[in-house]
């Protein structure tokens, strides 16, 4: 009897493994998705220039964004977590690289770097955000929401804080590529407000490292 009954519970075990290899196998692969960066503007033409540095970061989104899996929300306060529709790298990496293409082409700069980091080029600006929605909704749209702040890079002095909220819609409801192209188009319209601010805001003067002292004419450095 003992051995008979093992042998029942041997079986049950393999059906279980065969059920659960035969429901891996019928599971949908994943798809990966990447943001991309807005289309050149008409304005934009001219070789690009070094005048201007600008550094962005850091970019903090908050926990439940920030996952492999692209996240809507449902109506009310339930999110969505899509198992097999998912980030191609972080969320977060990904924001921060089309942001800076963006602004490269909005202000005609190839001065413009992800902060911190290893940057050699004096900056002028730096701007950070805090993401605090970039999704899908139930209703056919993407939105992002940030609050973002100008420094003066060399002092650190917050020259603008902003909290801008972007909305646009799906071409194609439940759809994750239309989705995420949306979701590109929302991190263009903060691109443009962005670099607007930067271009209205007077250039911050870098340190004098020498000038003449005005008592006795000797050098004084800064």
């Amino acid at each position: 009897m003992k051995v008979r009954g093992f042998g029942l519970a041997r079986v049950a075990v393999v059906a279980v493994a065969v059920l659960v290899t035969a429901g891996c196998a019928t599971s949908p692969p994943s798809s990966f998705y990447t943001l991309t960066p807005m289309r050149a503007t008409p304005d934009s033409g001219g070789p690009p220039s070094t005048a201007l540095g600008v550094g962005l970061g850091p970019v903090n989104f908050p926990q439940f964004l920030d996952r492999p899996q692209i996240v809507t929300r449902d109506a009310g306060n339930r999110l969505a977590i899509d198992e097999f529709h998912r980030w191609g790298g972080s969320i977060q990496d990904d924001f921060l690289r089309v942001w800076i293409e963006n602004m490269s082409a909005l202000l005609g700069t190839t001065s413009v770097f992800a902060f911190p980091g290893e940057v050699r080029i004096p900056l002028a600006f730096r701007v950070t955000a805090d993401v605090l929605a970039f999704e899908g909704t139930y209703d056919g749209y993407a939105v992002l929401r940030a609050r973002w702040i100008v420094l003066d890079h060399r002092t650190d002095q917050v020259l603008r804080v902003e909290e801008t909220h972007y909305r646009r819609p799906l071409a194609e409801p439940k759809d994750e590529g239309a989705l995420i192209a949306a979701m590109s188009e929302t991190l263009g319209d903060f691109s443009r407000d962005v670099a607007v601010t930067l271009k209205q805001l007077p250039k911050p003067k870098p340190p004098a490292a020498e000038q003449p002292d005005d008592r006795d004419g000797a050098l004084r450095i800064r």
